[in-house]
C-alpha cells in the first residue's frame, strides 16, 4: 500500500500485494453511496454479478432497476431519472456503454447535461478469455470527445471506490471504466485522489511515465527495473482523463524532456492522445505510446495478452529507453 505520501521510492512495491479486481471497488462504492445518498439509484443490463452491482441490489432493492439486455433503453431511462432528481448509475460492460448506446449518451445524456453516471465494466485487454468482442479498447475515445462528459480511469480497487463516490458528487454526466481481472491493490484510503488531478507516484527526471488504470502498477515495476539500469523515471498516475491535469503534465514534460503514456486502450483517441494533444501546443517533447495499436484483441489469460500486445512492465521499460534516445 502507499503510505501517507503519494510518492513511492525504489523497492517499496511489495511482492505480496493483494490482487483484487477494480470492479469490486465499484460494488463497494455503490453500497456506501446508497447509505449516504437516498437519491442514488442503480440500473443494470442483466450483468448484476459481473458488474458488482449485486451488493447494491441486495442492500437497496427499491432503488435497483434490472433493465435486461436493452442498453439503449437503459441509457434513456437513466436520463429520465436524473431529470427527476435521482443520481442514476448505469452498470454494464463498456462495449455496451458507451459502445452500443453512444447516441443515447450523446443526445439524451450529454446534450441535456443529465446527471447520469456511466460505469463501463470489462475494459482493456485484461478482460482475457472473453475475447475481442468484450474487450473494450475504444471507450475512452468515445466518451472524452463528448461535451460536458467527465472521464475517469482508476488504477486499483481503492481508487475505483473513490471514483464511484466522486462521480456521484459531480453534477453532470460522468463515465468511468474498470476491469474484469484481478490486479494489484497498491493504493490506500490515504492516497490522494481528486478529479482533475494527476499524482506523482515516483520521482524521476529523465522520462515521465504517465499511466491510467491497473497498468499504473506495471509502470512502477518498469521504473524499478530502469533505476537498476541507471535510468530515472517519474511515474504519474493520471486517473482524470477529462478534465486533464495540465499543470502536472506540462511540468513533467519540461523537467523530464520525454514522455511515455500507458493504458489498456487504443493509442488513438485514448489517454495518450489527450496528453499528446495538450503537449503539442504547450511543450512538445518526444513521446511513446503503450496501448493497443490499431488491432483487436483475442482470447487468452490476462498476463499472456498484456505481454503479447506489449502492455507489460517489460514493454514499458523498452519504450522508455526508446524515447530517451530521441531526446
Amino acid at each position: 500500500m502507499l503510505n501517507n505520501s503519494a510518492k513511492l521510492k525504489r523497492n517499496t512495491l511489495s511482492k505480496d500485494v493483494d490482487i483484487v479486481a477494480t470492479r469490486d471497488g465499484y460494488g463497494m462504492g455503490l453500497v456506501e453511496l446508497g447509505e449516504q445518498r437516498e437519491n442514488v439509484v442503480v440500473l443494470c443490463g442483466d450483468l448484476t454479478e459481473s458488474t458488482r452491482s449485486a451488493g447494491f441490489r441486495e442492500a437497496y432493492p427499491d432503488r435497483f432497476i434490472q433493465m435486461g439486455v436493452a442498453e439503449q433503453n437503459m441509457a434513456n431511462v437513466a436520463v429520465g431519472l436524473a431529470l427527476n432528481g435521482k443520481i442514476p448509475f448505469v452498470s454494464t460492460y463498456a462495449v455496451f456503454t458507451p459502445g452500443r448506446n453512444w447516441d443515447q449518451i450523446r443526445i439524451s445524456g450529454c446534450y441535456n447535461n443529465a446527471n447520469v453516471k456511466y460505469a463501463g465494466a470489462h475494459t482493456g485487454i485484461s478482460v482475457g478469455p472473453d475475447g475481442a468482442t468484450h474487450q473494450a479498447m475504444e471507450d475512452i475515445a468515445l466518451t472524452r470527445v463528448l461535451p460536458r462528459m467527465t472521464v475517469l480511469v482508476p488504477c486499483d480497487v481503492e481508487e475505483t471506490r473513490k471514483i464511484t463516490h466522486a462521480a456521484a458528487a459531480i453534477v453532470g454526466p460522468v463515465y468511468f471504466r474498470f476491469a474484469r481481472a484481478g490486479s494489484p491493490a497498491f493504493t490506500s484510503a490515504k492516497t490522494p485522489f481528486k478529479v482533475g488531478k494527476a499524482v506523482v507516484f515516483r520521482d524521476g527526471d529523465e522520462v515521465a511515465i504517465i499511466a491510467a488504470g491497473p497498468i499504473v502498477h506495471s509502470a512502477l515495476l518498469a521504473a524499478d527495473r530502469l533505476i537498476e539500469q541507471g535510468v530515472s523515471a517519474r511515474v504519474i498516475n493520471n486517473p482524470s482523463i477529462k478534465p486533464l491535469d495540465e499543470k502536472t503534465i506540462e511540468q513533467a514534460a519540461r523537467e523530464c524532456g520525454a514522455v511515455v503514456t500507458c493504458e489498456e486502450h487504443q493509442v488513438m483517441g485514448g489517454m495518450g492522445s489527450a496528453v499528446a494533444e495538450f503537449l503539442a501546443v504547450t511543450y512538445p517533447v518526444p513521446m511513446e505510446f503503450i496501448g493497443m495499436h490499431n488491432s483487436f484483441g483475442e482470447s487468452g489469460e490476462p498476463a499472456e495478452l498484456l505481454k503479447k500486445y506489449k502492455m507489460d512492465a517489460e514493454a514499458i521499460a523498452a519504450a522508455v529507453k526508446k524515447v530517451i534516445k530521441r531526446k
